[in-house]
């Protein structure tokens, strides 16, 4: 499973979801999807835009979660 930490970002930004589209030039559907967790695919252009936008690199936005760590949060 791969967890995205985009809320976390936008949280110690201070940042809305509105604020990151308007930011990015993202869709406001492409960032909820990415702050709930619920995305099943990611261009990598959005990737870029999100890293550019909070100064980070792909390993702060995304991170692979066991599979072993997944069963056990599901339970």
């Amino acid at each position: 499973m791969i967890r995205c930490h985009l809320a976390r970002l936008m949280g110690e930004h201070k940042m809305r979801i509105a604020d990151v589209v308007r930011e990015t030039g993202l869709s406001r559907n492409t960032i909820t999807l990415l702050y709930k967790e619920t995305a099943q695919k990611v261009d990598l252009d959005t990737l870029e835009r999100l890293c550019v936008l909070f100064d980070c690199e792909i390993h702060d936005l995304l991170q692979k979660v066991p599979a072993s760590q997944n069963r056990i949060e599901k339970n």
